[in-house]
């Protein structure tokens, strides 16, 4: 079994495993790099079969570990004759947030779904796929075994989230049958040893800071970030609080599929519709998505009314209706507003957040951040490996693989493009 890891040897993101058996591929995951301005299509002129207008044979199909960007964010230029594999609520994930993407940017639907542990095959590959703890919902690892080796992909995971259990769990399930662990380093910078803050010590956080609020808390969080909007959501129980949400995450929210998970019709969930999200309701025709959110839907001039006593689940496109409302409301609208930032601190630092810094600025609302990585902390990953007892490791999804060698006995470097044996 022959691997090359096309990108992600030594980035975050973007991540991108060819494995060749005879003939025989499969592509593992087909990521946008996380500091990509644009799309860059040379990841795919460079994998042969991946363009419709190529001659050379396909893939025998794309396997995306998880609904992240930087993981399927090339998905939609491939041909769509390529079988493509995602979890089944992946899947509706992706296809309940398509409407909300730019214009002209859709998915490849065909392929089967990954179930948690129910191996298939395809051509020489045997394919397993384990579900992990991760800030991405429906995540897994992938076991990939051909030519009598075995090789694990891990994807993304942790051992700090609500599903904690699932990643620990896996390496006992799989202890001393791995012959190469493609393992993401996310964490591993030689700087960060550390465990992280657990979603049960980032809900303690939401409601201190719910609490000690005197107006509206406005959290910018993901909206496909669902562990962390089941924290935002148990604070908002604890402390009173009503959370307002958009129509993009109750449709996404109710792809999860998931009764145990808050929906747009749930008693303490009320929707908001800002403007940029009634024109593309306009514009796409989205009325049936509208509809089926409607029930608790709330109007700027109630929102006015109850302010103090709400938590917004924030986006940018926010502003222009907070702005308007707050001269509407004579300033009460965000008067002792507060801000959290729930994401991964660089984004905050990035061009594209200016202009919310700015706004923040403007109204004179302070930030607050609270968050705990999506990513398995340094010594969660020295016990995962321990445990797994694998031939060797191979860095991914790190941007200093040559730190692994701190913290395994066992390491194994590939460069982008190499190709090798499992």
């Amino acid at each position: 079994m022959e691997v090359c890891i096309h990108r992600g040897a030594k980035e975050i993101g973007g991540s991108c495993v060819e494995v060749t058996s005879g003939e025989h591929r499969l592509i593992i995951d087909l990521g946008l790099p996380l500091d990509s301005e644009e799309v860059d299509k040379t990841l795919l002129e460079n994998i042969p079969g991946l363009l419709k207008s190529e001659i050379s044979a396909p893939p025998l199909a794309v396997i995306i570990s998880h609904p992240h960007l930087d993981h399927y964010g090339l998905l939609p230029y491939i041909s769509p004759e390529i079988p493509v594999i995602m979890g089944t609520t992946a899947r509706r994930i992706l296809n309940a947030s398509e409407p909300f993407m730019h214009s002209g940017w859709s998915l490849p639907v065909c392929g089967q779904d990954l179930i948690s542990q129910e191996s298939f095959v395809l051509g020489p590959f045997k394919i397993t796929p384990y579900l992990v703890d991760h800030s991405a919902y429906d995540a897994y690892s992938l076991l990939i075994e051909a030519d009598g080796r075995r090789l694990l992909y891990s994807g993304d995971l942790r051992m700090h989230g609500r599903k904690s259990k699932l990643s620990k769990g896996l390496g006992k399930l799989l202890s001393g049958k791995v012959d190469t662990l493609i393992m993401e380093g996310t964490t591993i910078n030689g700087d960060n040893d550390r465990y992280f803050q657990s979603e049960t010590v980032i809900e303690e956080r939401m409601v201190q800071e719910f609490h000690n609020a005197e107006g509206m808390v406005l959290v910018n969080t993901s909206s496909q970030n669902i562990d962390r909007i089941v924290s935002i959501f148990r604070a908002c129980r604890r402390t009173g609080k009503t959370l307002v949400i958009d129509l993009y995450t109750a449709a996404v929210l109710a792809a999860t599929g998931n009764n145990n998970i808050p929906q747009s019709d749930w008693p303490g969930i009320r929707l908001f519709v800002p403007q940029r999200q009634r024109v593309l309701i306009k514009n796409k025709k989205l009325f049936g998505t509208l509809d089926e959110h409607s029930k608790n839907r709330i109007y700027m001039e109630e929102l006015e009314l109850i302010a103090n006593h709400t938590v917004l689940l924030f986006r940018p496109l926010h502003i222009s209706d907070l702005d308007k409302g707050d001269r509407r409301a004579n300033g009460n609208l965000l008067k002792g507003a507060r801000f959290i930032y729930s994401q991964w601190s660089d984004y905050s630092e990035r061009k594209s957040f200016d202009e919310v810094r700015d706004w923040l600025d403007a109204h004179n609302i302070k930030m607050t951040h609270i968050h705990t990585s999506g990513h398995a902390s340094i010594p969660d990953l020295q016990e995962f490996v321990r445990t797994l007892n694998p031939g060797c490791v191979v860095p991914i999804h790190t941007n200093s693989p040559e730190s692994f060698n701190n913290y395994f006995s066992n390491v194994t470097l590939h460069a982008d493009g190499e190709k090798w044996e499992a």
